[in-house]
């Protein structure tokens, strides 16, 4: 997201499209043109913004380019979840480190506020979404995801094409689509988008419902496509 008046004229059009968002966030980190922005339906009871974080890469100090939203959600009068917003560091090559330093860097800050959420409350419903830049088997990726009893749920979504569901592969997994992003450098696409959810808040999520926004012209406002999930407001 740009400035908050660009925030503020999505808000509006998508209000004339019917769509009501009255409550947001906007988090400035160091990196001064991309922030991390959060709409909902929902009023949003505690914000906990993350942007000073900062660490190491071979001595010399980076901050955390786009900090990371931290909110509480109150869906109903008994229901409520915490959201956790990043973007890691992209895979633009920068002069002053190595590009997948930064990001695992940021990936184990990240991983210290999901620790730190779940250090309070083992059951707490965590959602853990944005752009990671990165695929599942990198570095910063599973240490986002963790390990053990805290690890969280990876949603995976998948496009609803019309396809019958495929058959699992010798490893368990499925040949579906799954891909969130394309790259046209090298004319890749990728899963680097995920929503991420805590063994608690996984209990409450919904996988038939959940899947990878396929559409005519998907391209015309991003390079990314976007995640849709669906959760049941009842504590299991």
């Amino acid at each position: 997201m740009g400035e908050p008046s660009a925030l503020e004229e999505l808000r509006s059009s998508l209000k004339a499209e019917g769509l009501d968002f009255p409550y947001w966030e906007h988090i400035r980190g160091y990196d001064t043109n991309i922030h991390i922005a959060v709409l909902s339906r929902f009023p949003v009871t505690a914000r906990h913004p993350h942007t000073n974080d900062n660490f190491l890469v071979s001595g010399r100090r980076f901050r955390v380019s786009r900090g990371f939203a931290e909110l509480e959600i109150q869906v109903t009068t008994n229901y409520s979840f915490t959201l956790i917003a990043a973007h890691l560091k992209s895979k633009r090559v920068v002069g002053e480190a190595d590009e997948a330093d930064l990001r695992f860097e940021e990936a184990k800050i990240l991983r210290e506020k999901i620790d730190a959420r779940l250090a309070t409350d083992t059951k707490a419903n965590l959602i853990v979404l944005g752009d990671f830049n990165d695929t599942r088997d990198s570095p910063s990726m599973k240490t986002v995801l963790g390990t053990g009893k805290k690890k969280l749920v990876d949603t995976h979504p998948a496009e609803r094409n019309g396809d019958a569901a495929p058959e699992p592969t010798a490893n368990g997994e499925t040949r579906a689509i799954t891909w969130t992003h394309y790259f046209p450098k090298e004319d890749t696409y990728s899963r680097i988008d995920y929503l991420l959810l805590s063994p608690g808040m996984a209990r409450e999520w919904i996988p038939a419902e959940t899947y990878v926004l396929a559409m005519p012209h998907w391209g015309m406002a991003s390079d990314h496509r976007p995640i849709v999930a669906t959760f049941e407001s009842v504590d299991k």
